[in-house]
């Protein structure tokens, strides 16, 4: 337990230092850019529809499920099996959950962005923010921390296993899905742009420090 706490810790900071400092910044310019020239409200208009709803909710149910209950099997069935790699795997995800959420969740209490209104169309709310502290939450906001975790997730799994091609298929795909719809439900488009952004920097980091453990 002492190792995780000690290697999450380190994976925090290492998120915001140095040259990822760098994505950070592109995940808040390209959001500006996306607010003031209208694109998330035009996307918002022109993704209002019976069949995208029903195609994102799935998304937002396992968006939010998958990220506990996946870590617990893989760490419990790690320990059980005496596997290196599933284990290896739970800790990875785990972190990679964590930080994900932290990190979004730290965002969201100093941005305070008013999320999207499915009912009233009338009105562009797409440009405001409460900035400050914990203003607006940390549940609804900027990033979107479905996509954060989701490609926090990915990219963990991603870097750990840079050779195993059948993973990096599989966790894309469920990244996107879940980055897609969120954008089109509960979240602007430019917080899952910035969720998958700031996740693959957060996984990045998780699995490419965890990789040594492969080899110990």
């Amino acid at each position: 337990m002492k190792p995780f706490v000690s290697d999450l810790i380190r994976h925090f900071f290492d998120v915001f230092r140095g040259k990822k400092i760098f994505w950070h910044l592109l995940a808040i310019g390209l959001t500006y850019a996306i607010v003031v020239s209208g694109l998330d409200w035009w996307y918002f208009l022109h993704v209002r529809s019976d069949l995208i709803r029903e195609g994102s909710w799935p998304a937002i149910i396992l968006g939010g499920i998958l990220p506990i209950v996946v870590p617990i099997l893989l760490l419990i069935g790690g320990w059980i099996s005496k596997n290196k790699h599933i284990l290896l795997s739970g800790r990875v995800l785990a972190q990679a959950v964590i930080l994900g959420s932290a990190v979004s969740s730290l965002y969201k209490a100093l941005t305070g962005r008013i999320q999207p209104d499915t009912v009233n169309f009338s009105v562009d709310i797409s440009h405001k923010f409460q900035f400050g502290f914990l203003k607006h939450g940390i549940f609804w906001g900027w990033p979107s921390s479905h996509t954060t975790i989701a490609f926090s997730m990915a990219f963990a799994l991603i870097s750990l296993y840079p050779k195993q091609k059948w993973i990096h298929v599989l966790a894309i795909m469920y990244a996107l899905y879940i980055g897609l719809a969120v954008s089109t439900s509960i979240h602007w488009f430019s917080e899952a742009v910035a969720g998958t952004i700031i996740g693959i920097v957060v996984g990045t980091v998780v699995g490419v420090g965890t990789r040594s453990r492969l080899r110990a």
